[in-house]
């Protein structure tokens, strides 16, 4: 009888043109994309499991899954196949063999999201599909204050998005997490990257976060009302959703 093995991916891909990460019966995901390349290389079905669930439009710098197998393949093999199938928007950057209770999603410490604004009248054609473009004032020192606030470890029921725990339940964490890293970061004039680590986020937690600073760096909130906003545990006094293509998952720790 065969071994089973576990087999971890590193994967980096461009969301724009897929229906998100998490496989869908008549949507294009990059789970069911990379699953469907799988079995062809395998000959049976194999389920790939992700350290979490990016919407569609959202782009990964380092995604990282894991798949059981009792294949002979090697793991390098695995990588240049798998790539010679993917679409270009796909990449598998390393495959390797690690113990059998290593699990992505369970073994993960932490993850580290970047989302990317631009800020001048016009935004140049290359950076449209990987950035919110915000052609108008922001007060970024108020932005500043609201992430410091964000530090530590928080109820974030006012920028949750329903089903960021249909599958937590056992974690008895609600909407608890905790946040290492808030920044926001200007590359040059007209380009900002807001930085959050944390040991985990719900659903459209940091695009609910972005969406409530950018009203603050608008002036349609005070510092204090993002602070009583956050507090709140209502997503009701959290602001508007920020749009997925500015978002990117960095990587995830462990």
């Amino acid at each position: 009888m065969t071994a089973e093995r576990n087999i971890k991916l590193s994967i980096a891909f461009d969301g724009t043109d897929f229906n998100g990460w998490q496989r869908q019966k008549h949507d294009v995901t990059i789970q069911g994309e990379i699953e469907k390349c799988l079995a062809t290389m395998t000959n049976c079905q194999t389920d790939l499991h992700g350290a979490g669930r990016t919407d569609a439009g959202v782009h990964a710098d380092q995604m990282i899954a894991h798949f059981s197998t009792t294949s002979g393949i090697s793991t390098t093999a695995f990588r240049k196949g798998l790539n010679s199938m993917l679409p270009y928007a796909i990449r598998i950057l390393a495959a390797e063999e690690v113990p059998l209770d290593f699990h992505s999603r369970f073994s993960a410490k932490g993850k580290q999201y970047q989302y990317s604004l631009y800020t001048g009248e016009v935004m140049p054609p290359t950076e449209r599909l990987y950035a919110l473009h915000a052609p108008f004032y922001l007060d970024f020192d108020r932005i500043r204050e609201c992430l410091d606030l964000l530090i530590g470890t928080h109820d974030f029921s006012s920028f949750e998005n329903s089903g960021s725990r249909d599958k937590e339940k056992e974690s008895r964490k609600g909407a608890v997490r905790t946040i290492m890293v808030a920044k926001v970061d200007n590359l040059d004039k007209y380009r900002y990257n807001f930085t959050f680590i944390g040991e985990g986020f719900l659903r459209h937690m940091v695009r609910n976060i972005v969406g409530t600073l950018l009203e603050v760096g608008k002036g349609r909130r005070t510092v204090n009302e993002f602070g009583h906003a956050l507090q709140a545990k209502d997503r009701s006094a959290g602001g508007a959703t920020a749009p997925a293509h500015g978002l990117r998952l960095i990587k995830v720790l462990y």
